[in-house]
Formats: structure tokens, C-alpha cells, sequence
């Protein structure tokens, strides 16, 4: 019985293998590997967390559970922008975290060959400040879509302020 449940786990292990969520800030394109995703939903009021960065939007409360939420762009040091009916908020699982990940726009699922990642060149800092989140480049078609690594963009500090503000704040939604 246990053999069989592990076998299935690792069916659906190789399905997901290469598959990434992409989506917009702006003009990019990015993609974070499917296996941390656990869903998309529509951008909803957000609760905002005194004393934390300004990329820490604050808590949602998705079916009774309190979720803290990042805004991508903000994050990538870009201008804010105005939520609209596109921006979506991907809920990841990293670092035994549940995080929020405010996006401009949900682009799609790609399938990757590991053998078709490129490694990103060794800026030491590109001029948006969002190379050091990209662990390599795919190109899609005519687009080249950045890779992320969600544990570098959840540092842990950012977790221990997350969970200290998950854990210190009753929110009412």
C-alpha cells in the first residue's frame, strides 16, 4: 500500500517536472515552477502589517487561513501600480511558508526542458534589481520568460516578519 502511494506521488512528481506558472510585472514575463504553486486567485482586500517593507502588502484570509502577501513588483523595486481586474495573487509554499505573491497578470503554463534553461548572466546586479531572484532563462517562441527561485525571493527575514505578522494579527475578512 505504501509502495503504491509512493509510486503515484512520484507519477505526479514527473507530470509536474518542467512545468511553471508564468505571469506579468509589467513588461516581463517570469515563470515559478508549478511545484510550489497551490492556487490563483483575484486580487482581494489586503490587510496592511505596520513596521514591515514596503513590498509586504500585508494578510488576506483565504477559507479562514491567514496568508501574508507580497507585492512581485514592489519587490523588483518597480513603481507601484493601481490593482485591476487582472492582478492575480498565486499563492506559493516555500520555506514552510504559505506567501502571496501579488502579480500584473497570469500569462500560462509552459512545459521547459531542463536542457533548454539557460543559466543568466553573471550580472552582479541588473538594473531592475531582480536578476539575483532568477535562477535561469527559457526562451518561449520569440520570448524570453525569467525563471525565478521563490526561496530567493522569500528571504528569511522576510519569513520571520511574515510569520510574526501571521501570528500577532487577528484579521477579520
Amino acid at each position: 500500500m505504501a509502495d503504491e502511494l509512493l509510486e503515484e506521488l512520484e507519477e505526479e512528481e514527473d507530470a509536474q517536472k518542467g512545468k511553471f506558472m508564468t505571469f506579468q510585472i509589467g513588461e516581463e514575463c517570469y515563470g515559478l515552477s508549478i511545484n510550489f504553486v497551490q492556487e490563483i486567485i483575484g486580487i482581494q482586500p489586503i490587510t496592511p502589517v505596520p513596521e514591515v517593507e514596503d513590498y509586504i502588502k500585508g494578510l488576506i484570509n483565504i477559507r479562514g487561513k491567514i496568508i501574508p502577501v507580497i507585492d512581485v513588483r514592489l519587490r523588483f523595486k518597480q513603481p507601484s501600480l493601481e490593482y485591476t481586474d487582472r492582478t492575480c495573487i498565486i499563492v506559493i509554499g516555500v520555506k514552510s511558508t504559505v506567501v502571496g505573491l501579488v502579480v500584473d497578470r497570469i500569462a500560462g503554463v509552459i512545459t521547459v526542458d531542463e536542457k533548454g534553461i539557460i543559466l543568466p548572466p553573471s550580472l552582479s546586479q541588473s538594473s531592475s534589481g531582480n536578476s539575483k531572484y532568477v535562477f535561469g532563462l527559457v526562451r518561449v517562441d520569440d520570448e524570453v520568460k525569467l525563471l525565478l527561485d521563490p526561496e530567493r525571493l522569500i528571504r528569511d527575514e522576510d519569513t520571520t516578519a511574515l510569520e510574526d505578522a501571521v501570528s500577532g494579527e487577528d484579521v477579520v475578512a
